[in-house]
This record gives C-alpha cells, sequence and structure tokens, in this order.
C-alpha cells in the first residue's frame, strides 16, 4: 500500500496552495461543490440528475456539480484527483477503498458520523454499518446508502422434485448437491466460484467465516492457519466435487443456475433481476451458508465527505449527503437497479414506493428477508468490531483466490495449500 501514503501528503500540501477541486464559493454567494459517483448509464443518470435539482431546488446556496465515473477506472480516478488537491466534495465510495481513502487521511471523518449521527445510526442495518466502521470502531468512513448481500440461492421446485426444502446447513447444502449431481449429463448439484480470482475469496469467507474462521485474529495479527480454517477448506474442496469442472468465474456459476444446470448457486443479489425477468421470482429461495454461525458476504455503497474542504464547501458537503440519505432519496437510488442493490436502512425496506416496486414485490417477503440479512454480514478482517484495515492488502496479494483453485480446481492438499497462502501473506503484510 505504500504508493497510497503519499496521497496524503500530496493532498494536504494541494490544500494549502489551491481550494479541492471544482469545490468552490462563488462571489454571490452560491457554493459549488462536486459529487463523484459510478452510475454513468443515462437511466442512472437521469434518477440522479432529479435528486440534485430537488436537492438545489430546497438549497439555492448550493450547486451540485456531477463527476460520473465508470466504475472499472474509479478507483484510479480518486488516486489523481487526490494527488492534484481536486477530489470532490463527495464521493461514492465501496467499503474497501474507502479504507484505503481513510489510511491517508483523504476522509472528514467528523463530518461523516455527524451526517450519520443526523440520519439516524438506529435506522440501518448493524451489519452495513460495520463495513463502513474504522479500524479503531470509533467512526465511520462513509454514510451506507446501498448495498448487495452474498448467499446461496436456490430452486424451489428443483429441490421439492427430491424431497428437499431449504438447506439450513453445511450438511443440508451438500446432500442437495449430492443429489443432483450427474456429471455423465452434465448436471451439477451447485455451481459455485472456484476461479483465482476475487469471487472465490467472496464465496468461501462465508463458508469460513460461518465456521468462526477469520484470516485475522482481535489484535490484526494472522491467523489463517486455523482449525476451523482448515474445516471450512476442506469443506469447499469437497462440495466444489458437485459443481462444473474447471475454474468457475461469476458467468459460468449464473449461466448454470439460470439454465437449470444446477439447483443452487452462490451468488449475489444481482443474479435477481435475471430471475424476475425469467418470471421465476415466485421460484426462488435464499440460504445463509450456517455451521456455526450464520455469514452473509455483502458490501455497501457509500457516501464519504473529502477532508480539507473550506467551511463553506464542507457545510454544503454535509447538507448533501444528509439529504441523499433521507429514506425517500435513498429509495430513489436504491431503485436504480431493483433486485440487485439492497436497501441498507430499514426504513427504505418499509417505503411505500420501495415495497410497491415490480420487481421487489414479485418477490414477496423475500426482499424483506434478503435487506434484514444484512445483520448477519460477516467479513474477513472484521473482527470483534475492528475492521482491519491491512485485510486489503491480504485481498490484494491474491493469496486466498490461489489458495480455493488450488484446492477446487487443482486438486492440491489443504495442509500444504494453506500453509504456502499463510506465507505470502505473511510476507505481504510484514514487507
Amino acid at each position: 500500500m505504500k504508493k497510497y501514503l503519499s496521497l496524503a501528503v500530496a493532498l494536504l500540501v494541494a490544500i494549502v496552495l489551491t481550494a479541492c477541486g471544482g469545490n468552490e464559493e462563488n462571489a454571490d454567494g452560491q457554493t459549488t461543490i462536486e459529487f463523484m459517483h459510478s452510475s454513468v448509464e443515462q437511466e442512472r443518470l437521469e434518477v440522479i440528475n432529479k435528486l440534485v435539482a430537488k436537492f438545489e431546488k430546497d438549497n439555492p446556496n448550493i450547486k451540485i456539480k456531477q463527476v460520473p465515473v465508470e466504475e472499472d477506472s474509479y478507483n484510479t480516478k480518486i488516486v489523481t484527483l487526490a494527488s492534484a488537491g481536486k477530489l470532490p466534495a463527495v464521493l461514492e465510495v465501496g467499503q474497501d477503498y474507502a479504507k484505503v481513502m481513510d489510511k491517508d487521511e483523504l476522509i472528514d471523518r467528523e463530518a461523516v458520523s455527524s451526517t450519520l449521527d443526523k440520519a439516524g445510526e438506529d435506522n440501518f442495518y448493524e451489519g452495513a454499518l460495520k463495513l463502513v466502521k474504522t479500524e479503531d470502531g470509533k467512526n465511520y468512513t462513509g454514510v451506507p446508502i446501498s448495498g448487495w448481500v452474498q448467499g446461496i440461492w436456490y430452486n424451489k421446485e428443483m429441490l421439492a422434485s427430491k424431497g428437499f426444502e431449504e438447506p439450513k446447513n453445511w450438511d443440508d447444502v451438500t446432500a442437495v448437491a449430492k443429489a443432483f449431481t450427474d456429471n455423465g449429463n452434465k448436471k451439477y448439484g451447485i455451481a459455485m466460484p472456484t476461479v483465482e480470482g476475487g469471487f472465490s475469496e467472496q464465496a468461501f469467507s462465508q463458508f469460513a467465516l460461518s465456521n468462526n474462521a477469520n484470516v485475522l485474529d482481535g489484535k490484526g495479527e494472522l491467523d489463517i492457519n486455523s482449525k476451523e480454517m482448515k474445516e471450512a477448506l476442506t469443506y469447499y474442496k469437497e462440495l466444489a466435487q458437485y459443481t462444473m469442472p474447471g475454474s468457475n468465474d461469476t458467468t459460468e456459476v449464473k449461466d448454470a443456475f439460470m439454465n437449470g444446470t444446477a439447483p443452487m448457486a452462490v451468488y449475489s443479489t444481482y443474479i435477481l433481476p435475471s430471475v424476475f425477468e425469467e418470471g421465476q421470482a415466485e421460484n426462488i429461495g435464499f440460504a445463509i451458508p450456517t455451521e456455526k454461525t450464520k455469514a452473509v458476504f455483502g458490501t455497501v455503497s457509500a457516501l464519504t465527505i473529502s477532508s480539507g474542504l473550506e467551511d463553506a464547501q464542507k457545510e454544503a458537503a454535509q447538507k448533501f449527503t444528509e439529504f441523499m440519505a433521507e429514506p425517500e432519496n435513498m429509495t430513489d437510488w436504491v431503485l436504480m437497479s431493483p433486485g440487485g442493490a439492497q436497501p441498507v436502512n430499514k426504513q427504505v425496506t418499509e417505503n411505500a414506493d420501495y415495497q410497491a416496486n415490480e420487481v421487489v414485490k414479485s418477490f414477496g417477503d423475500l426482499s424483506t428477508e434478503i435487506a434484514s440479512s444484512f445483520n448477519d454480514i460477516q467479513v474477513f478482517g472484521l473482527v470483534d468490531g475492528k475492521n482491519f484495515v491491512k485485510m486489503g492488502d491480504v485481498t490484494s496479494s491474491g493469496a486466498i483466490p490461489k489458495l480455493v483453485n488450488g484446492i477446487t480446481v487443482g486438486g492440491k492438499n489443504v495442509d500444504s495449500e494453506l500453509k504456502t497462502a499463510e506465507k505470502s501473506i505473511d510476507d505481504v503484510l510484514n514487507k
């Protein structure tokens, strides 16, 4: 992470020399601030344009200048703007990159916490707030606005055809997977990731954490080579014998589930729009991998406020973020991608417009069940309320996906691959 350490210094110098980016106060007393987000699609921009227009009407002394940036180049853009002292006042940011920004002092923690307090912390799902907690557990890196969760999706009719109901634990999942696997006819029991990529780390983390296995301990020390982790890896390897051969990524997993090749799939809520389009909304169920505890993998998209703003800009940024955190406005944001994007605030889940949405309504009680699963969020590196920044270095190393791919696709020994991953991660953390 050394390349980011200079960003804070660069930004602080730039603040002394210039105002921050396009954030400025005009001679007529109107304050202009920039809002950077990743919604570049026309239909999404139309929603955000309406929200901005609504805010500006109620706040005539504040002008919002949008900075839409493609998702693939989003984090790189933040680095570039921060280095030049042109970071927008308000930014949409994912939980992981928010850690990087916070580490480099690019986030105004006080402004974020104040905004979240006014939005009402109790209204947010506990798991969503955990994901944006600072490492010391005392502050937040952003105000959650939407998110998505991942679990095991299952086809109710297919399971019922062989006498199965919702799988409740590891043994249930294995039993279903085994019953449906017919390699000769290219039928499999579960579609799950085995690729050497981030999808595998996300999926495996749910099983590991449900067995109380984490990568770091409560002190932030490496704790990957544990009995619980070995059990989880052994289970994942065994379960993988009931999935499609080769390195399965998002496309292979989604296609196998949607075309009936497999009755179960590990995937995010972004599978739901396709399920809706196929008219199968009433035929899908959501199960959470459980062994010793429930573990849902999830991410949140949050709005953060950059550091170094002048008073007028900071006040404008807080007002706009508070506005966006209002239930009706968060509802509009979530419904830019109904089904895929999920509410992180209980008031959105209860909102009449959210409940009346065609996609959300088609899934009935499942929509509420999925949203409330944010309370069962667990992710690697989040231990006892401490959201360790160094977990970002672990993920960036690619050691965990390599481990998962090695034991599943490569058929390698769990113990030896785990030791290799441990050494690789240890080298990264102590270089």
